[in-house]
């Protein structure tokens, strides 16, 4: 693709973008720099400044089209840093709009290429920026990784502002992470730096920051004076969107100290500026929490009428977490005025949304409305089932919170140990060194009290060294459970495992039919008991085939082949480990029918695709993927039939040659999110049709 034509193709973008929001901008948006007229540094420095300025926060979309025709424009010689960078912004238009990990996806990217044409700075601000977004997306273990990597970085090249930035983002991962004490230490050390430079932007970031940790520990009015600190720098600096953030921490912390007149002026104050800037997103924002204030005085119409208008500026954003819990607080309004139809409805809306974008937590949320709603009105099977939903939800995430803390303190424990190992090293050698002169003594001197002392010294330095050792391949063991080998190696050897663009893997999905029934029949010990037996079974089948068990999400499993380490066998791997989980679940139905007890039946989704992997995990440190690749597995599993292994035509290409492998096309199938896609139900020749 020529240059001039990358040329044309941003200037047509502009005008696309141009047109389509030239009516409703508050402002007229200027044009953007002339290329023929300026230097590259120049020329792309400001082309990507105005598409910051004018379209990201306001226009995500937009600045998501215009940055691709940036990144396409800048393929001349020395344009590979603005290439690098048009592709981060990209990520950014995500993050904007809801999706931290899609965000990350793009930074992961972005990476080998800074790290390539030798740009530390840049690629340390990009690591800082992509632990926000595994923040944001709850994997915290490995955003502390990665701004743990930032931060060594930064200080190598003594930059005190992108310090102050990866010390504040350290803070939020902290933060969330419930580690209160850290997250004030990370925070405290930002504000060093940033006062150090006198920089006021920075301050006023950390001192909100600072806000939230007070919030989250209910000293509110400490809260509010660094809320306050916050929005009179922010005033002062004319920073209208920091200002917005600020205003609604304020609202926030006085609603919670009961003072709603303060809280609704803060709140509206921080609205009325957000309408503004046309800041969609931080419309919502104070939206949700305008609604949520008038619901809690018991004014409903008040509240229904910011939760709607919260839900049309999330139309404009793209926000799936937004969106799905406005839906949810529409309908616990609902809920509350004797509506429970359209409760049902909001929350039904509300819970398919968080499932298709794999956000826990507002499922959860949407799965408690439900379950209400359904008591309420008299369908206690479907109740039945929203709250199993919401109790398996919440226990995942307590679950997940509680072994990230015991992997956490396990490893700390073993470098502890291992610290003690090497203290007890030098602490022996100069033992051994003063025995030996002893044990001279005492042969001359004819006593031999001295040997039994160096045999017991011997003896307790050799059983703490064992101890060491077994701690050691305790955590050994277990790091080996949870992350592929590669990974775990090097891990070890670097303190980091980078995440990876991989660009043929073929995912797997599974989901039992029978499950709700299930646990309406069996007592909760024997539906543990009957699921731990498949996946199990699921375990040791990946292992047989050397496909990668990613995790197990509720009563669905996931795996994929062709990682860590590519290979060129990955999609008929994957169909053979799928095809006998099929006839696993199929041979115990058959026992229990037998039986007469209650039995699953099992739907499989197979997808050939690219990937990102790495050291991810919802709030624990795990091996995980991500990318539109595996949202088209699950799609191929929810859009095939019990009983039977869907693949898409992507996987089809690569193993439709096999012998031992039978097909049957199933022409253009409707998948959700997808559109029409080709589908195929594969089987082992040897089965009849």
């Amino acid at each position: 693709m020529s240059t001039l034509f990358n040329l044309r193709l941003a200037a047509v973008l502009v005008f696309i973008a141009s047109l389509h929001f030239a009516s409703g901008q508050s402002a007229a948006i200027p044009p953007p720099p002339d290329r023929a007229s300026l230097p590259d540094s120049t020329y792309f420095d400001g082309y990507y400044n105005w598409i910051w300025d004018n379209f990201l926060f306001t226009r995500p979309d937009t600045a998501f089209l215009l940055a691709q025709g940036m990144q396409h424009s800048a393929l001349g010689p020395g344009q590979e840093h603005w290439a690098a960078k048009a592709l981060d912004l990209q990520g950014i238009t995500w993050y904007v709009r809801g999706q931290p990990l899609k965000a990350a996806e793009y930074s992961a990217r972005t990476l080998p290429m800074f790290e390539a044409i030798g740009d530390s700075s840049t690629l340390a601000a990009t690591l800082g920026n992509m632990g926000t977004f595994l923040t944001r997306g709850a994997l915290y273990d490995s955003a502390l990784v990665v701004l743990a990597r930032a931060i060594r970085i930064q200080s190598a090249l003594r930059d005190t502002l992108q310090l102050a930035n990866a010390h504040n983002s350290l803070g939020s991962t902290y933060l969330e992470q419930g580690d209160l004490h850290r997250a004030l230490d990370a925070y405290r050390m930002a504000l060093k730096h940033s006062g150090s430079l006198g920089d006021s932007a920075a301050m006023a970031n950390t001192e909100g920051n600072l806000g939230t940790v007070y919030a989250k520990q209910g000293e509110y009015e400490k809260a509010l004076g660094h809320f306050r600190m916050a929005a009179n720098i922010q005033r002062e600096r004319n920073d209208v969107p920091n200002l917005i953030t600020a205003l609604l921490n304020i609202g926030g912390a006085y609603n919670e100290i009961g003072d709603t007149a303060q809280a609704l002026s803060s709140l509206n104050e921080g609205l009325r500026l957000a309408q503004s800037i046309d800041d969609a997103h931080n419309m919502a924002s104070a939206l949700i929490k305008i609604g949520e204030l008038y619901a809690k005085a018991g004014q409903h119409q008040r509240a229904l009428a910011a939760f709607r208008e919260g839900l049309g500026h999330t139309g404009r954003t793209g926000d799936p977490w937004s969106r799905s819990q406005l839906l949810t607080n529409e309908g616990e309004v609902l809920f509350e005025m004797g509506q429970p139809e359209e409760a049902a409805r909001r929350g039904e809306e509300a819970l398919a949304l968080a499932r298709e974008h794999g956000i826990i937590t507002p499922m959860r949320d949407a799965a408690g409305l439900l379950a209400k709603v359904y008591h309420r009105a008299g369908k206690y099977r479907e109740a039945l089932e929203a709250q199993l939903l919401f109790a398996r939800l919440q226990d995942s995430l307590n679950t997940e919170e509680n072994q990230r803390a015991v992997i956490g303190f396990d490893l700390r424990r073993n470098y502890e140990k291992q610290a003690l190992a090497d203290s007890l090293g030098f602490v022996a050698e100069k033992a051994v060194q003063a025995k030996e002169i002893q044990k001279q003594k005492v042969i001359r001197n004819g006593f031999v009290g001295g040997f039994a002392l160096v045999a017991l010294f011997a003896l307790v330095f050799f059983i703490q060294r064992n101890r060491i050792s077994k701690e050691k391949a305790r955590s050994e063991e277990l790091l080996l459970n949870i992350l592929p080998e590669e990974v775990a190696e090097e891990l070890k050897a670097k303190g980091e495992a980078q995440a990876v663009q991989i660009d043929q893997v073929t995912v797997l999905f599974t989901d039992f039919k029978g499950f709700t029934s299930l646990s309406e029949n069996l007592t909760p010990r024997e539906l543990v008991r009957d699921l731990n037996e498949c996946f199990s079974a699921f375990d040791k089948i990946t292992e047989k085939y050397g496909i990668e068990k990613i995790k197990t999400i509720g009563d669905a499993y996931m795996a994929a082949g062709g990682l860590p380490l590519a290979n060129t066998t990955h999609a008929v791997d994957t169909i053979n480990a799928a095809l006998e989980m099929r006839d696993f679940i199929e041979e115990g139905k058959q026992r229990k029918i037998e039986a007469g007890k209650p039995y699953f039946e099992i739907r499989i989704g197979v997808h050939t695709g690219p990937v990102v992997a790495g050291i991810v995990g919802v709030k624990k440190f795990q091996y995980d993927i991500w990318g539109d690749t595996v949202n088209t597995a699950s799609r191929m599993e929810s859009s095939g039939e019990v009983g039977q292994v869907n693949i898409s035509e992507a996987t089809y290409v690569l193993v439709k040659n096999e012998t031992g492998l039978t097909f049957t096309p199933r022409g253009k199938v409707q998948a959700k999110g997808k559109g029409e896609m080709e589908m195929y139900f594969v089987r082992c020749s040897s089965e009849r049709a």
